[in-house]
Parts: structure tokens; C-alpha cells; sequence
């Protein structure tokens, strides 16, 4: 099920707030909201389908931006997924996908405006669990275009921005392949994603495609993305 927020309503968000999600009410079904940032190319859809269990979001190869407006994705229910409190719990995963910045096309202003009344639109009450700054790992985390990407997520969410936020790195394969293990790849990293890493108390996902069932992919990285939201209290921001 997807939701697009291009030209129809449109609601603006304010100063971001931090909770305790709605969303974590029902003791027997959890659901998390998930926002993908990054760049152009750096498999931001591909990681959104990934996580919902389906083709939701456009996702192709192309020499420029592919993704223009914020489409939402809902998937379905991951019966027994997890425990919580001695209980087997359902969960439900939310997307919200947003274009690529620096983008082929548009400006910053017209992508920030963009995704910050997609974010009050759909996580304006419910309130966002977690960023997810998407990063090809075959591609250096250095220059302009990443503190850009970066930059946007701290506009968006806000002074907490921090306790919010994780790195998916996309083509994970291809660090194997050149014979790195993650933590060598972590420790050889630039200082841009050292510094990044430290800031959000190292918060990251690899995500692997070769060898791997789309099905293994997708329980991994949530596993991974239900430990960074439990290490916080549940807690959400919401946006005004």
C-alpha cells in the first residue's frame, strides 16, 4: 500500500518534539515509521522495498534522480516477529521514501519543503522512529554532496536528530569482495563517517544482496532497526 504527497494536501511541520509513539500501544502489535535519506543512486528505494516485502517504490538504474516527490509504504503484518514482555508481537513497518539530495533536478529548498510536509503529513501525530541515511558502501563518504545530505537531516529532525538516526550501507557485498571485513571497512572509513558514526552513538546497518533471500535481508535489517528503537525507549519525534 503506498501514499504519495506531491501536489495534493499538504500539511507544514514546525519544530520536530520527542515522545513515547502511539503506535506502541497495543501490547500484542508494534508499529515502527521509518524515512529514508540520501543521495541520488545511493539505493534508497531498493532499501524501502526491501523492508516493506514489496515493489512499492519505483527503483531503477538511471544517470539522474529517479525519485521526485515522498511516496509512503505500509507493509504487511510480520506475525510473531519479535516478544515483548513475554508476548509474541506483530509487526508493521511504515516507509516513507524521499528523493534524493544533492537531486538531478530540483532544488534544495523544493526537496526540503517536500519532505518536511511529507514527514507532518504522515508522522505528524504517529511521530517518525527512526532516519535512515542511506550510503553505498563501494562509494566514499567524503565531500560536498554527503555533508549536504547530512545537513538536511539535521534541518529536518531537528536538535535530537542525532538519537534518531542510522546508516544503511546499500551493496555491502562489495566490501567482501575487495576483502574487508565491516570493522576494517569502519576503521579505514573517512573521518567524515567517523565523526558521523560518533554522533549517532554508531548507529548502522549493513545490507547485503548477493547470496542472501530477499526475506533474510529484510529480517536482518529489522532486527538490527528494532534494537536501535528499543536502546530508545521507543521514543519518536513528531513533527508540527
Amino acid at each position: 500500500m503506498k501514499e504519495q504527497l506531491c501536489q495534493g494536501e499538504r500539511r507544514l511541520c514546525g519544530e520536530s518534539i520527542f515522545k513515547t509513539g502511539k503506535a506502541m500501544t497495543d501490547p500484542n502489535k508494534v508499529i515502527i515509521n521509518l524515512a529514508l535519506f540520501g543521495m541520488t543512486q545511493s539505493g534508497k528505494s531498493s532499501a524501502g522495498n526491501i523492508l516493506l516485502g514489496s515493489t512499492d517504490f519505483h527503483s531503477s538504474f538511471a544517470p539522474c534522480s529517479v525519485t521526485t516527490c515522498c511516496s509512503l509504504g505500509r507493509s504487511c503484518h510480520l506475525h510473531s516477529f519479535m516478544r515483548r514482555r513475554g508476548r509474541e508481537v506483530t509487526l508493521q513497518v511504515q516507509v516513507l521514501d524521499t528523493p534524493g539530495y544533492p537531486h538531478s533536478r530540483l532544488s534544495k529548498k523544493h526537496v526540503k519543503q517536500e519532505v518536511k510536509e511529507a514527514l507532518a503529513h504522515h508522522f505528524g501525530q504517529e511521530g517518525l522512529h527512526l532516519a535512515l541515511l542511506v550510503q553505498r558502501a563501494d562509494v566514499p563518504f567524503c565531500g560536498q554532496e554527503v555533508t549536504d545530505s547530512v545537513q538536511m537531516i539535521q534541518e529536518l529532525l531537528g536538535h535530537a536528530w542525532m538519537n534518531y538516526t542510522a546508516i544503511l550501507f546499500t551493496h555491502a557485498e562489495k566490501i567482501e569482495e575487495a576483502g574487508f571485513t565491516e570493522d576494517k571497512y569502519l576503521y579505514e572509513a573517512s573521518d567524515t563517517l567517523t565523526t558521523l558514526l560518533n554522533s549517532i552513538q554508531h548507529k548502522y546497518i549493513f545490507q547485503y544482496k548477493k547470496g542472501k533471500s530477499l526475506n533474510e535481508q529484510r529480517t536482518k535489517i529489522l532486527e538490527r532497526i528494532m534494537e536501535f528503537i528499543k536502546k530508545n525507549c521507543y521514543q519518536v519525534l513528531t513533527f508540527k
